[in-house]
């Protein structure tokens, strides 16, 4: 484990503000300055071209809960007991950044979306372990299915609580885009289905991108957000002395995405901004995870009396030696554990995976379960169950494959016609060999599994 130690490439100055932005569900590449089609993000992408724009950054796990614990704390889920399965629990004995920063004479606080879904009182925490709830500001969104929270306003009333000289750290943290959409609100918007960026592994059919547009619209809405507080800050004088990371807790909510690891489903955009001290325009192709966010923000803050982390500081990366070379990394772990109540007896679906610059390799621990969540029970299995839970304590699977997200147009369409597309359904709904292997340079889609290829055998075993 590496302790967060300032680095000595550190520039002096002074302490900046912080603005951490936080996506929920969406995937790398769906940012416009990553060249996806059918989305627009200019707050996002002059995040970009003030700093660095990364294009291999990693969540810890593909679900909201645990990789959001994950990054609070700088370590591996599977480090983190209860915290690193989702919705579930955070043990108080592990430390916080974000406490850490309090301690140091930060203003912390947040909007939206903290750490969750999960218990956090029950472990005896005052308050999230994000900070303090700013979340009384609303708006009328321009979709009933989007937040009415007021992220900006909630950060103004923010802003004006602190000190004049009192440095802060502040968590925006969207809901959007997770599900639910509403149905056809992107096209609606101006969108057209010839623009939807389409990932291999779904089907290319009208309906299918029109659910992508409608996840575009909604990562739109949260950049137009994120907009007015760069806006804000530079009107307040502070944008220059302001380090804003915006990224995202996982992948986006439609099969062989969200709740896997394949790469649609852990990889996210990344980018990050300090115009007093980062030079801009610059493109990171390092591997990086977002363990390595908490003690990026403890060295920036000069916290130098820190917990053992197993993430590493960005200080490299962010403010390279005269050689312009940052350190290298050689791999980033993810992991997963359960996502939903989507088999009986709660029983998750336990993986864990290895990614380099070319390969993803992924450990499937229990191969004999659905990874996606058991399919829809037969009419009788159904009967019997709903006979057995008169009581009404037990919750039935429903519709099936529950860890990927409902309602979900896409999922429908793909659950009511199999046939159509076995392939593609086999990937997202179907059971996983205990071992899968993909080269991510030629197939980031992951739609090729070369673990039992004799040419990738070497590749296989070293990961």
């Amino acid at each position: 484990m590496l302790s967060c130690r300032p680095s000595a490439k550190e520039p002096a100055g002074k302490r900046p503000n912080i603005l951490f932005v936080i996506a929920d569900d969406q995937s790398f590449p769906y940012a416009s300055v990553y060249g996806a089609a059918g989305v627009h993000t200019p707050a996002f992408d002059q995040v970009a071209e003030n700093g660095v724009l990364f294009y291999n950054a990693c969540a810890a796990a593909p679900q909201c809960s645990p990789s959001r614990a994950a990054i609070l704390t700088g370590k591996n889920i599977w480090q983190l007991e209860e915290a690193g399965t989702h919705s579930s629990y955070f043990p108080k004995k592990f430390p916080v950044f974000t406490s850490l920063l309090d301690s140091a004479g930060y203003k912390v606080g947040y909007t939206g979306k903290a750490w969750a879904p999960g218990n956090w009182k029950d472990a005896g925490w005052a308050h999230n372990p994000v900070g303090i709830e700013y979340n009384k500001e609303k708006l009328t969104p321009p979709s009933k299915n989007i937040s009415a929270i007021d992220y900006f306003k909630n950060f103004v009333d923010f802003y004006e609580e602190k000190q004049p000289d009192e440095p802060f750290f502040f968590w925006y943290g969207a809901n959007e885009p997770h599900r639910p959409y509403l149905e056809g609100s992107g096209v609606k918007m101006g969108k057209r289905l010839a623009d939807a960026d389409m990932p291999r592994f779904l089907p290319d059919d009208s309906i299918v991108r029109s659910d992508i547009e409608d996840y575009a619209m909604e990562i739109e809405w949260f950049d137009q957000q994120l907009a007015k507080m760069i806006d804000f800050l530079r009107q307040k004088g502070q944008l220059d002395n302001t380090l804003i990371v915006v990224t995202s807790d996982n992948g986006m909510p439609f099969p062989s995405a969200k709740a896997n690891l394949m790469e649609y489903g852990s990889h996210v955009p990344l980018a990050v901004s300090w115009p007093a001290r980062i030079k801009g325009g610059r493109i990171a192709r390092d591997l990086v995870s977002l363990i390595d966010l908490a003690p990026t923000f403890l060295q920036v803050a000069g916290v130098k009396e820190t917990p053992a982390m197993t993430g590493k500081s960005l200080g490299d990366n962010l403010f390279p030696d005269t050689s312009g070379e940052a350190t290298a990394r050689e791999y980033v772990l993810t992991g997963r554990e359960r996502h939903s109540d989507a088999r009986p007896d709660n029983l998750g679906y336990p993986s864990r995976a290895i990614r380099t610059a070319q390969y993803l390799f992924i450990l499937n621990c229990k191969p004999d379960r659905w990874p996606a969540g058991d399919p829809p029970p037969s009419k009788e299995v159904q009967a019997e169950w709903d006979k057995d839970n008169s009581s009404g304590n037990f919750k039935p699977i429903g519709m099936g494959y529950g860890d990927i997200d409902d309602p979900s147009p896409t999922k429908s369409l793909m659950m009511a016609q199999p046939a159509r597309w076995p392939e593609l359904f086999s990937l997202g709904f179907g059971k996983r060999p205990a071992e899968q292997l993909f080269d991510i340079e030629k197939d980031p889609d992951c739609m090729t599994n070369l673990a039992n290829v004799p040419a990738f055998d070497a590749t296989r075993k070293s990961l």
